[in-house]
Parts: structure tokens; sequence; C-alpha cells
């Protein structure tokens, strides 16, 4: 586990930032994948607009290779989350 300073520095990195952004993301995804209500989607969308923030910021930085892997592992969840959203508005007409 790691100690409290090491998160205070990690949570200073954007590029950190951004990686820890994408992990919530993924987590909230799936969570909504798991329990497809309104409630939990809308909080993924929500989560993916705080991720996109994150990403962005991170874009900045000199370490691309990192900020790369954060935009990839963004655009998979951001399908993830369509996908989800468009089968439960497929259901929702049904």
């Amino acid at each position: 586990m790691a100690s409290r300073y090491d998160s205070s520095l990690q949570s200073r990195n954007p590029i950190s930032q951004a990686q820890n952004s994408v992990e919530k993301l993924h987590y909230a995804v799936s969570q909504a994948m798991s329990h497809p209500t309104e409630q939990m989607v809308e909080q993924a969308k929500s989560r993916l607009a705080h991720t996109e923030r994150a990403v962005d910021q991170a874009g900045d930085s000199l370490n691309g290779q990192a900020v790369e892997l954060a935009e990839e592992m963004l655009a998979e969840e951001k399908g993830r989350l369509a996908s989800l959203a468009s089968d439960m508005n497929g259901e929702s007409t049904k």
C-alpha cells in the first residue's frame, strides 16, 4: 500500500492523475454495465467528463508515451460507455 507521502507526490503529477482517473472511469463503466440503471450511467458519464479533463491536462506533459496510453484507455472506456448507453436506449424503446 502506498504511503500518504507517495500519494501526495502522485497527485501533483498530471500523468498520474490522468492514469488514476482512467482507472476510476473503468470502474464506473464496469459498474454501470453490471447495474445498467440511468443513475449508474450518469455517474459514469460524469466520471468520463472528469477523465477527459485529466487526460487533456496530461497532454501538455513531456511523457508522450504515458499520455498516449491514457488516451487509448480513455477511448476504450468511451466506447464501452457509448455501447451501454446505446443498449439502454434500445431497451427503453422496446
